[in-house]
């Protein structure tokens, strides 16, 4: 701190470095993030080591990735052949209502609005004679059909309504992300920690001594070491809210197989089981495979024999096992430190949350960016609004697990029936009388994805918004039909997701990578 004149009050000064403590995915979007954003001011230091293994967590995104790849000024095709992406429209889900059943949870909106009236009220009115309400986004549309194009910037057009993310090789992105951090000025360190030194005066973290006796000083560090939390957790000692009893799967295994079945498809899919669920990631040049599953209810070898069963193609790798406990830390902010990624936390990657959760983050931590003061109000505004978009979050999963009619096994029955948190059981209630949503600014999931998942698993309105009956039935029956065909044409003309991929941004690699196929 810069010393003042007598009687003169004295000035924080600026965070000079930050230590980003692990790499993987949370650590090279956070030292990328830093490096562009504050490239020049501020040194950025990540250190990691190859002895300890990623989690390579995310392997599916959703839309606002697009927003931190922009703020990155990243090319999209050159981000796309180096992590062998495809493009994701969305997410199918099958058996979660009950075995048999399938529906999308798609990306953008649902048909349009009239005169002001919700279009799902207005659909809701007459669906009995325009058909599922699928019909009526355009990204289901082409999911279903293995369709994709850009979306148009003209907002006239149907295709302007098209909203997309990626599936993406973990490992390789934050491989490209690394490389674009260093380029801007971030320093990679190989090494473990040894030993972490607190300041005497304030228990504010001082430095990391790694094995070798290296010792790193920073003013602002940032724990991204996975479920160890060596620095939120082990060391200034930050508790774990846990959130099993909601939401009971707590292990994972992880195959990628040789793509095969239905292709390089533009949606990812997630198939419920027995006690979890599995799920489906097609990449450029493999498939990624999981079972997440209640350690409770099936064993590891069972679960892996499940996943099996269910693949593609040959496996590609041997068998990866994840434990973790579902929910997140009382506070992802404490003195110098902020945890990113898994250590502040783990929701399950039902919905693709795990990515967008770490890009929050970084977002959160640029707008409330620190100096040596760390001023407690805004490190207590910053865990205010973590905690309530990661509560949001955690309802919109417990609402898959909730919604089913399925009770052929105890792990289902559990969830049937289990009590939920009253914000979700609220909102469940005032969807189903007459289709009320109300959101809140830090909702991440908005109206279209609710709607999606609600009717998806069966929560269908009991009546629609009684002003829909001011509009005459017969011209609303005639308009949602044009709508719907339209959509179905705009989908119909659309390159598949196969050849668009092979014309945009194909990988040399992939490209030359043998696909298996179905006997």
């Amino acid at each position: 701190m810069t010393p003042s004149p007598i009687g003169a009050p004295i000035r924080p000064s600026p965070i000079r470095k930050v230590l980003v403590l692990g790499g993987g995915t949370a650590g090279w979007m956070t030292a990328a993030a830093l490096s562009k954003v504050l490239g020049g001011q501020v040194e950025v230091v990540l250190i990691e080591s190859e002895q300890i293994g990623t989690i390579g967590v995310g392997e599916a995104t959703i839309p606002p990735i697009l927003t931190f790849n922009a703020m990155l000024g990243i090319d999209e095709r050159e981000f796309m052949r180096a992590t062998r992406a495809t493009f994701k429209l969305g997410i199918e889900f099958r058996d979660w209502t009950r075995i048999g059943d399938r529906y999308i949870h798609p990306f953008g909106s649902f048909g349009l609005d009239i005169e002001a009236l919700k279009f799902h009220q207005v659909w809701r009115k007459v669906r009995d004679q325009v058909g599922p309400i699928e019909d009526f986004n355009l990204a289901a549309v082409a999911a279903r059909q293995n369709r994709f194009a850009m979306p148009d910037p003209d907002p006239a057009k149907v295709l302007s309504s098209l909203k997309y993310a990626f599936h993406f090789d973990a490992g390789l992105y934050a491989r490209f992300l690394r490389g674009f951090a260093e380029a801007r000025g971030a320093t990679r360190v190989e090494g473990k920690v040894r030993d972490v030194a607190l300041r005497g005066e304030d228990g504010f973290i001082q430095s990391v001594t790694l094995e070798d006796g290296r010792v790193f000083e920073a003013d602002l560090f940032i724990d991204c070491t996975g479920f160890r939390a060596l620095l939120i957790g082990q060391t200034l000692g930050g508790t774990y809210v846990d959130w099993s009893h909601w939401l009971p799967n707590d292990r994972a295994v992880a195959l990628p197989c040789d793509t095969g079945g239905d292709g390089l498809t533009p949606y990812t899919r997630a198939t419920a089981d027995k006690a979890g669920w599995r799920w489906r990631i097609p990449l450029q040049h493999r498939t990624g495979n999981g079972y997440v599953y209640s350690s409770a209810h099936i064993g590891d070898d069972q679960a892996l024999d499940s996943l099996l069963a269910g693949l593609d193609g040959p496996a590609q790798a041997d068998p990866n096992f994840l434990r973790f406990q579902p929910g997140r830390r009382d506070r992802a902010w404490i003195k110098n430190c902020v945890a990113i990624g898994l250590s502040s936390g783990f929701l399950e990657p039902l919905e693709s949350t795990s990515i967008h959760l770490i890009q929050a983050a970084i977002t959160k931590l640029l707008a409330l960016f620190p100096d040596t003061s760390f001023d407690p109000l805004e490190i207590d505004e910053y865990n205010r609004l973590t905690a309530q978009q990661v509560e949001l979050v955690r309802d919109f999963i417990i609402l898959h697990f909730k919604a089913t009619e399925r009770s052929d096994t105890p792990y289902w029955d559990y969830l049937r029936t289990m009590e939920i948190p009253e914000s979700l059981a609220r909102k469940i209630d005032l969807f189903a009388g007459r289709g009320r949503l109300f959101q809140s600014d830090y909702d991440l999931f908005a109206e279209p994805s609710w709607i999606a998942v609600l009717m998806g698993q069966g929560i269908v309105p009991r009546q629609y918004d009684a002003l829909v009956d001011s509009l005459p039935q017969a011209a609303l029956v005639q308009r949602l039909q044009r709508m719907s065909a339209l959509i179905g044409q705009t989908a119909q003309a659309m390159p598949s997701h196969q050849v668009f991929i092979a014309r945009y941004c194909a990988a040399e690699a992939a490209a030359n990578t043998p696909v298996s196929r179905p006997a």
